[in-house]
């Protein structure tokens, strides 16, 4: 469905899923700012995407930052319709262990929970008060690492924050549900073709894909169309409500 006019903000917008969504807004003639910690990413990328897109630089977790970024996405647009809490942080390589001593435990911890899930509140705190009403859209991009327990302790924070996302979108569901806001969450599963996982072996690949229902691993752009969805007016009778994007791997929760 064609949009008219909205201005779409997406967090961790200059690469991976991100990217991939900016530009199928910036497709349907929707404004995008994308925000990220990276000027130069953020600037090659929006020239890339084109004229529907521009960029803000803005480290989610830092509160000063992202009040910046938001009052210079206001004073330019004014109005913002979707926001879309992409921006995320694994800490795959640097995970914890239980050898690891506990102040270092304690930074990884922090860093994942604060960008994963402090981020996203901080970004929906920001941003709230200039949601178009009625018909603005939040959307959380959570993981299927929430339902799994991930890899177990070395990506425990990492579980923890995109497990909190939903709790975080129930309350707001609550919250701006009688102003016309909607608040949902997107689970994706293992998307095979984001920069987020490197240039993953094609027999790991396949080796993933026969386990799930679907006999096929994800795509960006699976993602890309329940985020689009869930933006569209088609979806404004649904909130709080968590689409799980992950070819059968979890389902039922």
């Amino acid at each position: 469905m064609a949009s008219q006019d909205r201005v779409v903000v997406i967090t961790g917008g200059s690469s991976g899923i991100g990217r991939a969504m900016a530009e199928a807004f910036a497709r349907n003639h929707d404004q995008v700012v994308i925000i990220g910690r990276h000027e130069e990413s953020l600037q090659n990328a929006a020239k890339e995407i084109g004229p529907n897109c521009s960029w803000q630089r803005a480290d989610v977790c830092q509160r000063e930052q992202v009040e910046a970024a938001v009052k210079a996405i206001v004073t330019q647009y004014q109005t913002i319709d979707v926001l879309i809490n992409n921006a995320g942080y694994s800490g795959f390589e640097g995970g914890m262990s239980v050898e690891m001593p506990l102040d270092k435990a304690e930074d990884i911890w922090n860093r994942q929970i604060g960008v994963n899930l402090t981020g996203a509140f901080l970004m929906i705190h920001a941003i709230a008060p200039h949601l178009r009403r009625p018909g603005g859209r939040i959307i959380n991009i959570s993981s299927d690492g929430a339902l799994t327990g991930a890899n177990g302790l070395r990506l425990a924070g990492y579980a923890a924050a995109k497990a909190g996302l939903f709790g975080l979108m129930r309350s707001l569901a609550l919250e701006y549900g009688p102003q016309g806001i909607t608040v949902n969450t997107i689970t994706p599963g293992f998307i095979a073709d984001t920069d987020a996982n490197g240039q993953i072996p094609e027999e790991i690949v396949k080796g993933i894909a026969v386990q799930l229902p679907v006999r096929r691993a994800g795509e960006v752009k699976d993602v890309v169309a329940a985020a689009l969805f869930l933006a569209s007016p088609d979806a404004g009778f649904i909130t709080g409500e968590l689409l799980n994007v992950n070819g059968g791997r979890v389902f039922g929760r």
